[in-house]
C-alpha cells in the first residue's frame, strides 16, 4: 500500500513514519502534490500553530491539492485541526473539509496544555474505532480542540468535553497522537489503513 505523510515542516515526521513501518508500511515523506495525490493513504501530521502550518500548506501550493482528494486522509493532532473549516488559534481559515471549527480549549483550572493519557469514548460506530480494548487511553498534548458535533467520532474530556476524532466523507482526524499511544494507536492505524467505502461516510 502507498501511503504518504504530508512534509509540512510543522511536525514531527519521525515517529509516525516508524509507527506505520511496524505495521508492516514503509510511508514516503513528500510535499509533492502529484506523489500525495497517487497515494492510497495520506496522513496529514502536525504540531505547532495553525497559522504556520496553513502559511507551510500555502507556500508549497498544496492547499486545493489536500482539499481535492478522495482517498483516506487522517490529520493528526493538528493535522486534525487543519482539517476543520477555521481556528482560532490565529484566527485562521484552515481546509474545510471536515464541516466544524477549531476553538480553545477551556480547561476548567486544568493545566494547559492537555498533555498526557487520557481515554477516549465512541460516540459512533465507525471502522476506525474496530478492536479498541474498554478502556481507550490515548496520548494527547494540545490547547486547542473541536467541540462535540455530529462529526465526532470519538469524545474525550479534559475539563470539558471534545472532539477526540471527528470524521467526514474521507476525511479524519485523531486529536491525540495514536504514533505514541502504544498498541490502541497502532490499532487506529491499522484500521485507518484498511478502511474502505470511506466516501459514503456521513
Amino acid at each position: 500500500m502507498s501511503v504518504v505523510i504530508v512534509d509540512t515542516q510543522c511536525a514531527n515526521l519521525t515517529s509516525v513514519r516508524f509507527a506505520l513501518e511496524r505495521l508492516g508500511v514503509s510511508p514516503l515523506v513528500s510535499a509533492d502534490a502529484a506523489t500525495i495525490r497517487g497515494a492510497e493513504r495520506v496522513i496529514l501530521p502536525g504540531v505547532g500553530t495553525a497559522a504556520a502550518a496553513m502559511r507551510e500548506l500555502q507556500a508549497r501550493d498544496l492547499v486545493t491539492t489536500l482539499q481535492q482528494l478522495t482517498q483516506p486522509v487522517l490529520g493528526i493532532c493538528l493535522g486534525m485541526q487543519l482539517l476543520t473549516e477555521f481556528s482560532s488559534e490565529g484566527e485562521v481559515a484552515c481546509l474545510g473539509v471536515i464541516p466544524t471549527q477549531t476553538k480553545a480549549l477551556s480547561n476548567a483550572g486544568l493545566p494547559l496544555p492537555h498533555m498526557g493519557w487520557n481515554t477516549i469514548t465512541a460516540e459512533q460506530t465507525h471502522p476506525l474505532l474496530q478492536h479498541l480494548p474498554t478502556p481507550t487511553y490515548c496520548y494527547f498534548v494540545h490547547s486547542y480542540a473541536v467541540p462535540i458535533s455530529p462529526v465526532t467520532l470519538a469524545s474525550s474530556d479534559y475539563g470539558q468535553a471534545f472532539s477526540a476524532m471527528i470524521g467526514y466523507r474521507n476525511f479524519f482526524g485523531a486529536q491525540f497522537h495514536p504514533e505514541r499511544s502504544g498498541a490502541v494507536g497502532a490499532q487506529i492505524l491499522k484500521n485507518f489503513l484498511e478502511l474502505n467505502d470511506v466516501n459514503s461516510s456521513t
